[in-house]
């Protein structure tokens, strides 16, 4: 660490650059950890099963039904008007020989228990405090400060200051749509059930969030969101009752409702030069196929990885792990983006053809016990 402040720097605060970090850490590198404090996050992430084991093998979670609720079925309602309307379709983990898909999980709780297991880590340092400038190995605080590293981890999201310095290039994409969520509690439990309605501007989702509560993912369009939040609680409630066809009885809001923007983020390279992309500083999808944060754990999986591979020794290792690093996220960024973007955009396709094409596939999921297997494989990230 001869001349640098620690052996890594990770940028970051959220739940991938606290998973990050404790990797790092665990690894036996000298950390620090730059995460200002930023707003309470209150949505949920629905983790599948390889996930959680990561999660468990690196010891962030214990038990993870102490922690967050268990996903034992997926439902797909087709709520279109579209000449070719697909099958309703479900899924339950019993046939793949699965307890559960995964678990649903507040994301505040798993951030409670990663500072828990950050805290006990001697070689960690977590600063209150953000970056404002990268050359190189160096890192400017907002205090003017300067902090260097050999390894630097940017896991500052979408706006990636540390993507930007490293001259990564990304590519964006915008939606018209926009996502609200909000917790609701219903008259009648949707069990261990992930319910999606899908719409033609895309999906009403319930999340199993314990006893009657749901955690509600409704992707439409940007105005339309808006406007029903803007239209107050009655209003707002009427129009869940209407989406969810009624099929749970009376709905209450059990917290605020927030919008937020959607769009896609992929990167030519997730690392170079001795820095390393995680989450969605790396990529970004709408919450379709619960792949966010799953990915970003397969991020911090692969790092810890790279950093196993390596050894630290010899000169320039940081640059060989940024680059080990990059190739074995390569297949799973690819793979796993254009699952994301082909299902999101056929959710909006309006021609017959992508109609016809979407509804044969889910016909051919419902019927084919093999093909159903092959998409359980698929959706949990399995490698």
């Amino acid at each position: 660490m001869s001349g640098f402040d620690a052996d890594a720097i990770v940028v970051g605060g959220g739940l991938a650059g606290v998973a990050a970090a404790i990797a790092v850490a665990k690894a036996g590198l000298q950390t620090i950890h730059l995460a200002p404090a930023g707003p309470p996050d209150r949505r949920t992430s629905a983790l599948m099963v390889p996930s959680v084991d990561y999660l468990r093998k690196a010891g962030l979670i214990d038990d993870p039904a102490a922690l967050g609720h268990a996903l034992t079925q997926i439902r797909i309602i087709d709520a279109t008007n579209r000449l070719i309307r697909a099958p309703e379709t479900l899924f339950d983990a019993a046939e793949a020989g699965m307890a559960a898909f995964g678990w649903n999980f507040a994301n505040l709780r798993l951030m409670e228990r990663f500072h828990a297991a950050a805290a006990e880590l001697p070689n960690l340092e977590t600063r209150n405090a953000g970056a404002t400038e990268l050359s190189g190995a160096s890192i400017t605080l907002a205090d003017g400060a300067h902090l260097s590293a050999p390894l630097i981890v940017g896991a500052d999201g979408k706006k990636s200051l540390v993507r930007a310095a490293a001259g990564i290039q990304a590519r964006e994409t915008a939606f018209t749509q926009a996502a609200l969520v909000c917790d609701l509690d219903l008259a009648r439990p949707i069990g261990g059930a992930s319910i999606e309605f899908h719409y033609p501007q895309g999906p009403f989702t319930l999340v199993p969030a314990g006893a009657n509560r749901a955690n509600l993912v409704w992707i439409d369009d940007r105005a339309v969101l808006d406007a029903a939040r803007a239209a107050g609680p009655e209003a707002l409630i009427a129009t869940f009752l209407e989406k969810s066809q009624r099929l749970f009885g009376a709905i209450t809001l059990a917290s605020p409702a927030f919008v937020f923007p959607l769009s896609t983020l992929s990167v030519d390279s997730a690392g170079a030069d001795g820095v390393v992309l995680v989450g969605e500083a790396a990529h970004a999808f709408p919450p379709i196929g619960a792949q966010g944060l799953n990915l970003g754990l397969r991020d911090v999986a692969d790092l810890a990885a790279a950093l196993a591979a390596i050894d630290r020794s010899t000169p320039g290792w940081a640059n060989r792990v940024s680059a080990d690093y990059a190739a074995r996220r390569a297949a799973d960024l690819a793979r796993t983006g254009g699952m994301v973007d082909t299902l999101f955009r056929s959710l909006l396709a309006d021609m017959i053809p992508a109609q016809a094409l979407r509804a044969g596939g889910l016909w051919a999921l419902k019927l084919a016990p093999g093909l159903r297997r092959q998409a359980f494989a698929v959706g949990m990230g399995n490698r």
